[in-house]
C-alpha cells in the first residue's frame, strides 16, 4: 500500500506541475501560483474534520509557515520556468538542486553523509548538465538558449524547495495536519502580497482557471497521499518514489506539447532519476 501511495503522490505533483506551468503561459506565474494554493488551502480547511485528533503544536506551526514561506517562492519560480521554458528541462533541474540543497546543508552542519548519498549527489550533479544542455540555434548562443529553455528558473525553484525540505524537516512527526495548514496559509499570504504588490492580481478564466484548480487539488492529494504512505510504510521508500514526480511533467510535455528531447538531455533524465533516488535512498 505505501508503494502504491508513493507513486499516486509522485503522479498528482507531476501532473500537479505540469497543469499549473501550462496555465502559466495565458496568466502570469504569481497569479496561477495563487490561484492553485488559494484552491490548495480551501481544500485543506474542508478536510480540517478528519484531522481534528492531530496534536497541535506552536514550533511545528511556525516550522511551517517558514517552510511555506521558502515553498511558496519556489513554486512561482516553477510556474514561471514552466510557462516560459521547457517543461522537459525546468522540471528536471528543480527536482535535482531541491535534492541537492539538504545534503548540502546536511554537510554544511557536519552531519554524516553516507556513500550512497554522496554517490547520488555526484551523478544529479552530472545529470543536471545534461539536462540543463541544449544546443544553441542560428543567431543565438547557447547561453542564450539556456535562459530561453527556463534554465534560471528551475534552479530557483529547486533553491526553494531544497530550502522548504531543511526547513519543514523542523517541524517534527507529532503533527501532520497543522504544519501542512500554515506552510498553505503562509505561502497564500505571501503570494497574494507578491501578486498585489506587481499588480497581477486579477481573476483568471476559462482554460487557466480550470487547470489551475486541478493544480491545487491534485497538490492537496499529492501531500495527503504522501503523508498516508509514511504513516503506513518505511519512510525511505515513499519518500524515493515521490520523488520521481518529474517524469509525470516530463512525460506529458512530451505528448501534449511535443518537447523533443536530445540524447543528452535523455541520459540525463535517467541519471537526475537516478540521482534523486540514491540521495532520498540514502
Amino acid at each position: 500500500m505505501a508503494i502504491l501511495l508513493g507513486l499516486g503522490a509522485a503522479a498528482c505533483w507531476g501532473v500537479a506541475d505540469f497543469m499549473g506551468g501550462l496555465a502559466s503561459r495565458w496568466v502570469r506565474a504569481t497569479l496561477a501560483v495563487v490561484t492553485s494554493q488559494a484552491v490548495g488551502l480551501a481544500a485543506l480547511l474542508l478536510l480540517l474534520p478528519l484531522f481534528r485528533e492531530d496534536p497541535f503544536t506552536r514550533d511545528a506551526a511556525v516550522w511551517g509557515g517558514l517552510a511555506g514561506l521558502a515553498g511558496g517562492l519556489g513554486l512561482l519560480f516553477l510556474y514561471r520556468g514552466l510557462g516560459r521554458g521547457r517543461m522537459s528541462v525546468v522540471a528536471p533541474v528543480a527536482a535535482v538542486v531541491g535534492a541537492v540543497v539538504p545534503v548540502v546543508f546536511d554537510l554544511a552542519m557536519g552531519d554524516p553523509v553516507g556513500a550512497l548519498t554522496l554517490a547520488g549527489l555526484l551523478i544529479a550533479l552530472a545529470a543536471l548538465a545534461l539536462v540543463s544542455w541544449h544546443p544553441g540555434v542560428e543567431g543565438r548562443s547557447e547561453g542564450e538558449t539556456l535562459m530561453k529553455g527556463g534554465l534560471p528558473e528551475g534552479l530557483l525553484a529547486g533553491l526553494g524547495f531544497g530550502t522548504f525540505f531543511v526547513v519543514f524537516a523542523q517541524t517534527g512527526e507529532a503533527s501532520s495536519y497543522w504544519p501542512l495548514l500554515s506552510l498553505r496559509a503562509a505561502s497564500v499570504v505571501m503570494l497574494t502580497a507578491i501578486a498585489l504588490s506587481t499588480r497581477s492580481f486579477a481573476r483568471p478564466g476559462g482554460r487557466a482557471l480550470r487547470l489551475l484548480v486541478g493544480a491545487g487539488l491534485l497538490d492537496v492529494t499529492a501531500n495527503l497521499l504522501y503523508l498516508l504512505g509514511t504513516q503506513r510504510g518505511l519512510l525511505s521508500v515513499v519518500a524515493v518514489l515521490s520523488s520521481l514526480y518529474p517524469a509525470a511533467t516530463v512525460l506529458l510535455a512530451r505528448a501534449v506539447l511535443k518537447e523533443r528531447l536530445h540524447r543528452a538531455q535523455v541520459l540525463g533524465l535517467a541519471a537526475a532519476g537516478l540521482g534523486v533516488v540514491l540521495i532520498t535512498a540514502g
